[in-house]
Formats: structure tokens, sequence, C-alpha cells
């Protein structure tokens, strides 16, 4: 199941767009749930700061795995930073690069803009 939403570059959309994403995983384990929502409202961050433009968030559901992508019309490919403790800011990437089974960004050809995923399994250990 594909579903996706778009959202105004302000920060209430921050909240928005993780409480859009978590209604996909009403029935996932509360772990996941949250782990969703952090890597979500940091990419939401990331568009509204960096991008400075409206961004949309599409949900891919399967019953193995969630990918979120959210994509935006700024300029710029985003990259993984590591600041020291007593920069403020700077940790989105990082965390979405530890918690997500999989991430990346793709930009279209030609085009301003970009698409940044990331992919979380929904299946447990055994495999169920």
């Amino acid at each position: 199941m594909r579903d996706t939403r778009r959202f105004p570059n302000s920060p209430t959309s921050v909240t928005q767009a993780r409480r859009f994403v978590a209604g996909h995983l009403e029935d996932a384990p509360t772990e996941v749930v949250e782990t969703v929502a952090v890597m979500t409202s940091e990419l939401a961050t990331n568009s509204i700061r960096h991008a400075a433009t409206d961004f949309e968030v599409g949900v891919n559901r399967t019953r193995d795995e969630i990918r979120v992508e959210v994509t935006d019309a700024g300029a710029g490919v985003p990259t993984v930073m590591s600041p020291d403790p007593s920069q403020p800011s700077g940790r989105g990437l990082f965390i979405v690069e530890k918690l997500a089974d999989d991430w990346g960004v793709n930009t279209p050809s030609g085009q301003a803009g970009k698409t940044v995923w990331f992919s979380v399994s929904l299946l447990s250990a055994d495999g169920r």
C-alpha cells in the first residue's frame, strides 16, 4: 500500500508528517513505530530547514517492510555529518543512517529537488 501527503514548509508540518506515517503502522511493534517516527521527523525537519520548500511524504508499506520517502524541491544533496557535542544540529541523517535498515537520496536528472528515503523491516527476528 502506498500513500502520499503534501505538507507546507512550516515547523508544525514535522508533527503532522510523523503522525501521517505512524498512522500506517498502528499494528506494528511500538519500537518500530517510534523508530520510524523519529526518522520521519528528521527528514521533514531537514526539508523545512535546508530546502525551505513544501515537501511530500510517501509511505509504502508491504507485509515485510515500510519505506518512507520525503521529497522537496530544494537544491543540494544532503550529506551525513558528524557534529561535535557542542553543535546544536546536524545529526538528522546520522540518526537515519544508524536506525534504518537502508536509506538513500534520489535526485532527478536536470531538475531541482530530491527524495530522501529510508526503509525498516517489519519482520521479527523469527521471520514473522
